[in-house]
């Protein structure tokens, strides 16, 4: 066990693990927390241990035990917390952690089924430590124009406007899926505050950028992903929002196989493998994949115990 309860205290010592998830070349990528064996961690313990962090998501882990009611088929569950509070997903996190329990020789290489908030996924682990994460099917919740997004960005409307349209796509989370003109993302200055109170109304996690490459680049499209409600002012790699990407560019151009980059802008890129498994023009599979590599292991011992 990873954890140990003082019990005739009020401390818990935990053993924090900070990994960088969707590495480019072994550096960038983006960080997140692991926290092994929370099965009796609360969720303001979890929540105190995130926001100490401060990663954009913390991932914690639990058994399956007969006690959770958690379908037999499922090896694992899982939650997902930001530094103010928990979300239903989150796809480098999840990476950051199986890439952790296979360094760590917990599990070997192989297919697992866990649990969230979001639903049942499954996640591989390959031998050269590729950890790939099938999504949920796509879900096109709705559309927005130029002139509703343009303002939040600090863009014009002409400039915003592209032959593409402006949707909300779900495969775990719903993020709003943004086509930008080549060379102007890493330009763009967000407006927090407006982009705040746009995703609250709208029942949206974050804002997904991204400027599509000419065809001979190597990197389909580069991304920036924006999601101030939940804590994040902008992250480097977000699995989530790739895959429903991925989803949408199959829609709209009738690809199936794509590289994206993130986190330029942060100085911290992030390389994201996505690929959707289409039969008679339908998608059937969506599956985000990446490398990671641990950071740092440390012990944290200011998590308050439940009391009564």
């Amino acid at each position: 066990m990873f954890f140990i309860c003082c019990y005739q205290g009020v401390d818990l010592t935990i053993t924090l693990h900070t990994v960088s998830a969707f590495t480019k070349n072994a550096l960038g990528g983006n960080l997140a927390g692991v926290v092994f064996d929370a099965d009796n961690l609360s969720r303001d313990q979890k929540q105190q241990i995130a926001s100490y962090l401060g990663y954009s998501e913390t991932v914690f882990l639990s058994a399956f035990t007969e006690e959770t009611n958690t379908p037999q088929n499922v090896d694992f569950s899982i939650s997902f917390f930001t530094p103010t509070e928990e979300v239903a997903f989150c796809g480098h996190a999840t990476l950051a952690l199986f890439y952790l329990l296979h360094q760590q020789q917990r599990i070997t290489t192989g297919s697992y089924r866990f649990i969230t908030q979001a639903g049942i996924f499954t996640v591989t682990i390959a031998s050269n430590g590729l950890v790939t994460m099938q999504q949920q099917l796509p879900k096109r919740l709705k559309g927005f124009s130029a002139q509703q997004i343009a303002p939040m960005l600090n863009l014009s409307t002409e400039q915003l406007s592209s032959t593409l349209p402006i949707e909300a796509l779900s495969t775990g989370l719903c993020d709003l899926i943004i086509p930008v003109p080549l060379g102007i993302l890493d330009n763009i200055t967000p407006d927090l505050t407006k982009i705040t109170a746009f995703c609250s109304t709208h029942d949206i996690v974050g804002l997904h950028l991204f400027e599509l490459n000419t065809p001979t680049n190597a990197i389909t499209a580069n991304c920036r992903n924006f999601a101030p409600l939940v804590g994040i002012e902008e992250e480097s790699a977000t699995g989530s929002a790739c895959g429903a990407l991925a989803c949408y560019l199959y829609q709209h151009l009738q690809q199936t196989t794509f590289t994206f980059e993130q986190g330029a802008s942060m100085d911290s890129p992030s390389l994201l493998q996505a690929k959707v498994v289409v039969d008679a023009g339908n998608i059937k599979r969506v599956e985000v994949s990446g490398f990671a590599r641990l950071i740092k292991t440390e012990q944290y011992q200011n998590v308050e115990s439940d009391k009564g």
